[in-house]
């Protein structure tokens, strides 16, 4: 039997940067737990990358909007087209589950973008743009709009749109015809939480958010009543750290591991990593450990395909640290040297057919 082969692409920022590659490519030794740098995109300020769920085009966020490319059978990209998004540079995008619009969050000017993906893989033009507006609790950096994560629910008929800023996700119905949004519910988070990413599980029964400012992640169960309306019920919400952490601290990540058995995260300031097993049939969260990464600011943190090792992307210390896990045991040990790169971001591990 062939080992699965996989690559990982890791987004970085550049500016501020000698380098003009902003997406890197790496060879994965998943027995052994090891990137080997492969391939190196040029593209400005790639702060985040998703692929396409018909895993045959990355997307990622550039200075002047949305960049999309094709994955060739090596795992390397070839450039397809790139787009305006009308606005400030995004900070996160996905697309639907049929590949048809692509999503983008905006930080920085709290916009909301959807655009057309063409049957090539190509983006196509703006379908909608909707700008959050409010002020929170205090008029200050946390408590203006800003969109931080946009997620289609796994049936497809709704956007979650986690604005950290305002305290809430706001719930968009798809107009799968021409890629309108309407606004239908909205989840409200604690004040001053900052909701900062979200994922469904892979049955699309329950949805994690991660709070930035509070350090924990809600789990919420998520059905349609009789009406066709979401109806999202909070069943657990549980902390990203250790008991005994002072304060100062920033939740970041939210990533499943490929078997959806494990959801990691991070915590910037604590510059530790946490892992929790999840309980497929009620969708709860039991903490394994929270550990440090050795490394400054972790953006991102998750499970190799084996879940035996695990990457973290240190923002601020320039570089990803690898460990060997043992999630029956709970350990966390350092796995050989760091890899030096500027200023990660976001990292995907991908399956080459």
């Amino acid at each position: 039997m062939s080992k699965e082969k996989y690559v990982a692409y890791v987004s970085t920022y550049t500016s501020g940067n000698k380098s003009s590659y902003g997406i890197r490519i790496y060879d994965v030794d998943v027995e052994n737990g090891r990137f080997t740098e492969k391939d190196q995109v040029e593209i400005t300020n790639s702060s985040y990358v998703t692929v396409s769920h018909n895993k045959k085009y990355l997307y990622s966020i550039t200075d002047f909007g949305v960049e999309s490319y094709k994955i060739m059978t090596d795992g390397s990209l070839e450039l397809l087209n790139h787009a305006s998004i009308n606005g400030m540079r995004g900070c996160y995008l996905s697309t639907d589950y049929d590949d048809k619009f692509l999503f983008v969050a905006g930080y920085h000017d709290a916009k909301l973008t959807a655009l057309k993906v063409n049957s090539d893989g190509s983006i196509g033009e703006i379908t909608d743009e909707i700008f959050h507006k409010g002020l929170g609790s205090v008029a200050e950096r946390n408590f203006r709009p800003h969109i931080n994560c946009v997620k289609m629910t796994r049936d497809n008929r709704f956007l979650c749109a986690a604005d950290l800023g305002m305290d809430h996700v706001l719930v968009y119905e798809l107009n799968h015809n021409n890629g309108k949004l309407r606004q239908i519910d909205v989840i409200r988070s604690e004040q001053e939480s900052a909701p900062r990413h979200l994922k469904f599980s892979k049955d699309g029964k329950y949805l994690y958010i991660v709070h930035e400012l509070k350090n924990y992640v809600d789990v919420y169960n998520y059905s349609i009543d009789e009406h066709g309306n979401p109806v999202f019920d909070k069943i657990q919400t549980i902390s990203t750290l250790n008991d005994y952490h002072a304060g100062g601290s920033a939740a970041s990540a939210l990533n499943f591991s490929e078997d959806f058995n494990f959801l990691c995260s991070s915590n910037a300031g604590d510059n530790s990593v946490i892992v929790y097993s999840i309980d497929k049939s009620t969708g709860l969260l039991t903490k394994i450990f929270c550990l440090p990464v050795s490394g400054d600011y972790p953006k991102d943190a998750t499970l190799f395909p084996d879940n035996k090792h695990l990457v973290s992307l240190n923002h601020e210390s320039n570089s990803m640290t690898f460990f060997s896990v043992d999630t029956e045991k709970g350990t966390l040990v350092m796995n050989g040297r760091e890899l030096k790169v500027d200023r990660p971001n976001c990292v995907i591990f991908y399956k080459l057919s």
